[in-house]
């Protein structure tokens, strides 16, 4: 046979491929709905093992790797469609369809908004980009501001998740698998530090640097060109500002913000200090119940997947084929268990698609831990 011949005798396995599949998923969803009635499991993963051995030495042995591939990614995709099928009984989709009812008006202007650090921190800035008029509440920890809102104590709480420098925020990663929130927007903050002294100090007689963690990381470049200068990890920038200010010491100076500089009355030592002049933080804000608020196009999820090959692929695939887009992913370890993992998604899409929800429904029923931490949208 020619090209021409070979590529036409392709196109007719295709349309009996095309047939067989339709045939198969629509045969997989009435079983699925037959054992919803019956209250018998949907997946039955010893059914699933004797199909495999079977088609893989049907196949032989060139093509066995390969035939299981494509009959676990079947597998895949009729569980997929079963879930869309389902998805409506689901009390996910029946909260978010309530969350995105419920709020028809624009995100608040005022506030009692919870936030850790002190007057002048990064934490504020991002608070006030976000509200207009917020009623801020300063806590010591990201676990404090967790609290304040699981509480009750305030309607909302800000905390930074990433820098485009530093990376991750862990801590608040962690914190997240302890508490129950929802996040209902978030703020991309340009963080641009200033190294701050005392009124009359010279950067000649400093001897000693104090900052938080993060900032100290995004200023590592500047910190290895004074190697003889002592760098000590303060619970954040504005604390640390305020500590030099209150010591009075002329050999002591702070990684913070220019906003702290006239808070405290300190002097600006050397401006933007960090190693790249593109430094973003990006905060979320927390509520203690679900808000989707008019114009939400990003959803962050928390999951975590069975310890086996394919197990993450098998996942990110269904966000593929619906053409959404993954911005983040994050993973950290399960206390516990060993080499296993909670992961944390961020993609862009609506919430307010039918798609979007089954997905989210599916994930739910198929996983054996799985958060929706909320809808909303981002500002800069």
């Amino acid at each position: 046979m020619d090209l021409l011949q070979m590529r036409e005798l392709l196109n007719d396995i295709d349309l009996q491929l095309v047939g067989l599949f339709s045939k198969r998923m629509n045969t997989a969803s009435a079983i699925a709905e037959y054992k919803m009635q019956h209250n018998m499991p949907v997946v039955d993963s010893a059914r699933e093992r004797e199909i495999l051995n079977r088609v893989a030495e049907l196949s032989g042995e060139t093509l066995e790797q390969y035939t299981k591939r494509l009959f676990y990614t079947l597998f895949d995709l009729s569980r997929s469609h079963q879930g869309q099928l389902f998805s409506h009984d689901s009390l996910l989709a029946k909260e978010i369809e309530a969350a995105t009812l419920d709020l028809k008006t624009p995100f608040p202007s005022k506030a009692t908004v919870a936030c850790q650090g002190t007057e002048g921190s990064y934490s504020q800035q991002a608070s006030e980009k976000l509200f207009s008029l917020p009623n801020l509440i300063f806590f010591n920890s990201f676990d404090d501001v967790f609290q304040a809102v699981e509480k009750g104590l305030c309607e909302f709480g800000v905390l930074p998740v990433e820098n485009s420098l530093a990376g991750t925020v862990v801590a608040v990663y962690d914190l997240m698998k302890k508490h129950k929130f929802h996040i209902v927007r978030s703020v991309k903050l340009g963080i641009n530090h200033t190294l701050l002294a005392n009124k009359g100090v010279d950067f000649n007689n400093i001897k000693e640097i104090v900052s938080h963690e993060q900032a100290i990381n995004q200023c590592s470049e500047f910190l290895k060109a004074h190697p003889q200068i002592k760098v000590t990890v303060f619970s954040n920038t504005a604390a640390a500002a305020n500590y030099v200010a209150k010591t009075g010491r002329s050999d002591l100076a702070a990684i913070s913000s220019r906003h702290c500089a006239e808070i405290y009355n300190l002097n600006i030592l050397s401006n933007n200090i960090q190693n790249r002049d593109n430094n973003y933080t990006r905060f979320i804000c927390i509520s203690k119940r679900m808000k989707i608020f008019p114009g939400a196009n990003k959803i962050s999820l928390m999951l975590s997947i069975p310890h086996k090959p394919g197990s993450l692929y098998t996942v990110i695939a269904k966000f593929a084929s619906l053409g959404f887009n993954l911005t983040k992913l994050e993973s950290r370890p399960i206390v516990g268990r060993d080499f296993e993992f909670m992961f944390y998604f961020d993609f862009e899409a609506s919430i307010y698609l039918k798609e979007t929800v089954n997905l989210l429904c599916e994930l739910q029923s198929s996983l054996e831990q799985f958060v929706f931490l909320g809808s909303y949208s981002e500002i800069d």
